[in-house]
């Protein structure tokens, strides 16, 4: 069961929408998409400062539409925002230590992409760190540690969270040594996501619910973007250019992480406009061909 309930004018409106989407992006295959959208309707149970608790907040059910969102696809920078949310269920549990170079690390994983920070905060979490190739034995141990992650998001028991892999570190040329051989020899263990997985994630970070409701404020203020393209020297860093934030007006506000390669364009996002109700958008798009290496 979902977490939010199917709208026959979301339905509409939405079809409504990846047609003109098709119409307009030709080549644009039908399987080369993917998306959920949520709308809040008053009384708005997201970005209250944690009024609500964890119990309140998930018996609101939100009206939304979906489109293949429970498609496994490769999420480049999404999967940041997990290792974000995991890092604080690790901070909250005093299973590490808070230090200036990992909220350094986390403030640049999120606001500026960087796949060097994430690359440390995947150690932090699991206890490993990348190099040569390792021996069987002791390479079994460093794959179980590595698969910390996931076995925290099982844990939560939810369903949109059954089919999703988190365990890999993004990279810009690929993975090498034992990294490489954790990925398979076919690319079989890369990150994978759903559009439904990240937007109940983000549903929970905008509810002021995941982890505690001062975790998700202070996630909040690493995911809030400025709609103003001269806050970035390059505006795609600031993840607004080529993306939902280009078109929002400027009294508009946005919360999101962007994700970009030769091969996808992903966001995921919550909007908040003037007299509109706010709402809650996860689209992935991407191309017939992925490049062996590229995760």
């Amino acid at each position: 069961m979902t977490f939010f309930r199917k709208d026959e004018q979301l339905e509409k409106i939405g079809t409504q929408i990846l047609e003109a989407t098709w119409t307009e992006f030709p080549n644009l295959a039908r399987n080369q998409i993917a998306l959920t959208w949520i709308v809040y309707d008053p009384p708005v149970p997201v970005n209250t400062g944690g009024a609500l608790s964890a119990e309140e907040f998930w018996k609101y059910q939100v009206r939304g539409f979906s489109y293949r969102s429970l498609e496994r696809i490769y999420p480049a920078n999404i999967v940041k925002l997990f290792y974000l949310v995991a890092v604080q269920e690790w901070l909250e549990n005093d299973m590490i230590a808070p230090s200036t170079e990992l909220e350094r690390a986390m403030r640049n994983m999120i606001v500026n992409s960087s796949d060097d920070a994430t690359s440390l905060i995947i150690d932090i979490l699991s206890g490993t760190t990348s190099g040569s190739e390792l021996p069987p034995g002791p390479f079994e141990t460093w794959k179980f540690q590595r698969q910390i992650v996931n076995r925290y998001f099982q844990s939560l028991g939810w369903s949109e969270l059954e089919s999703i892999n988190v365990n890999q570190k993004t990279w810009k040329d690929g993975p090498y040594g034992r990294e490489r051989a954790f990925m398979g020899e076919l690319m079989e263990n890369r990150n994978m996501l759903t559009t439904d997985a990240t937007a109940r994630l983000l549903h929970s970070i905008v509810g002021g619910v995941a982890v505690s409701s001062v975790r998700s404020q202070g996630m909040m203020n690493l995911i809030k973007r400025s709609l103003n393209p001269t806050d970035s020297i390059n505006a795609q860093e600031n993840q607004l250019a080529g993306f939902l934030g280009a078109a929002l007006p400027q009294d508009a506000q946005l919360w999101s992480q962007a994700a970009w390669t030769p091969q996808i364009r992903h966001e995921a996002a919550y909007i908040e406009l003037p007299s509109q109700p706010p709402y809650l958008l996860v689209v992935f798009t991407e191309s017939s061909f992925l490049e062996a290496g590229v995760c």
